[in-house]
């Protein structure tokens, strides 16, 4: 698998009042498929024939389409009206042990629960070793089983409350669904980093981590979930058609929404902090061309072209505003992505790094040929896929390469639920930050990236200031136990 680009984090899906919610979920599931390919799991609430509520799992590793591909599991065995879904790339906790897995399952004293996870929880070692320390026992090396224990060791004897109690000693990014015996509750951390959104389907409430997931199961889009806001859905809220909403004590709620979620991570077709992804992508390459244009040094085209999917949209946009800037230029395809590559292959040894590169694209010869090239992409994380992509479209004679990225420099770690690599293994940081010596390293004949200010501009509307801009910046909007991060994301 190529680990030029950075990791969607998890997808996260719930559905309530649905007598095939565990259908619905999966359906959800694969809609949020880009967010996680590790591992998947579903969790439903159904009554038995003594009247009692139980919890019926069913997870395991791969693709949504692997873990499910047999029906009986859905029609039979996930029986219930209630469930939430997990979508699985891990950032924190050992990506090779099954136990971490989610959805995460307990029974305690007030009954079943469930919780599914998108973030990363920045004080996690800190309240895990009070936990320990107490006397907790973790079954995962997950920071979401913390949310657990938190719930099941509170002396409060309301549900609600419990769950409310444990989020406000939670930081960092977190946006959950949990499922208990009569409820569907979702939360969004105070900083609404990660999104999170409500939907219906006829009677049924469904929150998911983006709406596309909403459109595959035909439910209409109702609202996100706002940044410190817990909703709670049970009987009566569906008796009402009306979620319950409570605000859990923070001192200030602070937006600071992922920018990534726009530039990579989200889907093209999702509504994600008040705007839809396509149309921000495209936004990305009008000012990405706007700023920093190619232009053809005889009377030929410009021919831009996309490292497909992900930014598909900022190309678009961006050979768009070279057209409106009187730019002769064509947008084309110049890359073919292959979508049926496993998760595993075989890579011969000293090849490796270029089998990966062809294995996943392939160019377009005619296209390329003696053509001033520019390849648009959304980021470039340690560079090598990059410039094994440069050196295949070499190998087509153009005249000129050119590489727009539609994003600042990564120089730093993500630590709220971002998948970066270590600091070291960052290009920009290992050039620290001079674009000359990282386009030297691509083997590109010009290499711009938009400025932080010209990224910014894109949400000018929304506030600049709502965003979080860590891995660019370095400013991290809470307190990081850097020590900690350190060895999740060295291991």
């Amino acid at each position: 698998m190529l680990k030029d680009k950075p990791k969607c984090h998890c997808g996260v899906f719930g559905v309530f009042g649905s007598p095939n919610a565990s259908l619905k979920t999966y359906y959800g599931l694969h809609a949020l498929q880009h967010r996680g390919q590790e591992a998947c799991g579903i969790v439903t609430s159904s009554i038995n024939g003594k009247n009692k509520t139980i919890f019926i799992t069913h997870k395991g590793e791969g693709l949504v389409s692997e873990v499910f591909a047999d029906s009986d599991i859905l029609t039979t065995s996930l029986q219930g009206n209630n469930s939430i879904g997990h979508n699985r790339y891990s950032t924190t906790g050992s990506t090779e042990s099954v136990k971490n897995i989610q959805p995460f399952v307990v029974n305690y004293r007030l009954g079943n629960l469930a919780v599914a996870h998108n973030g990363n929880i920045t004080n996690a070692k800190e309240i895990r070793d009070e936990l320990v320390n107490e006397g907790a026992i973790f079954q995962t090396t997950s920071d979401t089983e913390i949310i657990l224990h938190l719930i099941a060791r509170s002396k409060l004897n309301d549900q609600v409350e419990q769950i409310k109690e444990a989020i406000e000693k939670l930081d960092g990014a977190f946006s959950l669904t949990i499922l208990t015996d009569d409820k569907l509750i979702a939360a969004r951390d105070c900083h609404g980093f990660r999104p999170l959104c409500l939907g219906k389907k006829d009677k049924t409430f469904i929150v998911a981590s983006e709406t596309c997931a909403f459109d595959i199961n035909m439910a209409e889009f109702v609202r996100e979930i706002e940044p410190g806001e817990i909703i709670v859905i049970d009987d009566e809220a569906f008796k009402e058609q009306k979620v319950k909403s409570i605000r859990f004590n923070v001192e200030e709620i602070k937006q600071k929404h992922c920018i990534f979620e726009y530039i990579y991570f989200s889907r093209p077709d999702s509504f994600v902090f008040g705007n839809n992804v396509d149309k921000m992508r495209r936004r990305l390459g009008k000012i990405l061309a706007s700023k920093h244009p190619v232009v053809s040094k005889d009377d030929k085209k410009v021919i831009v072209i996309s490292v497909p999917d992900s930014s598909n949209t900022c190309a678009l946009g961006y050979q768009r505003q070279l057209e409106k800037d009187g730019i002769n230029s064509k947008l084309e395809i110049g890359l073919i992505r292959s979508h049926y590559i496993g998760r595993t292959f075989i890579q011969p040894g000293q090849e490796k790094r270029e089998v990966s590169v062809r294995i996943k694209f392939n160019i377009v010869k005619g296209v390329l040929e003696n053509r001033t090239v520019v390849i648009v992409d959304d980021s470039v994380v340690r560079g090598t896929t990059s410039k094994q992509l440069v050196k295949l479209i070499r190998t087509a004679n153009p005249k000129e390469i050119h590489f727009r990225i539609s994003s600042p420099p990564i120089m730093h770690p993500c630590y709220y639920g971002m998948d970066f690599p270590s600091r070291n293994e960052l290009i920009a940081n290992k050039c620290e930050g001079d674009i000359q010596k990282i386009k030297e390293y691509l083997g590109v004949d010009s290499l711009e990236y938009l400025t932080m200010d010209e990224l910014l501009s894109c949400v000018e509307e929304d506030g600049k200031e709502n965003f979080c801009t860590a891995c660019f910046s370095g400013e991290y909007p809470t307190e990081v136990d850097f020590t900690f991060k350190k060895e999740i994301y060295e291991q």
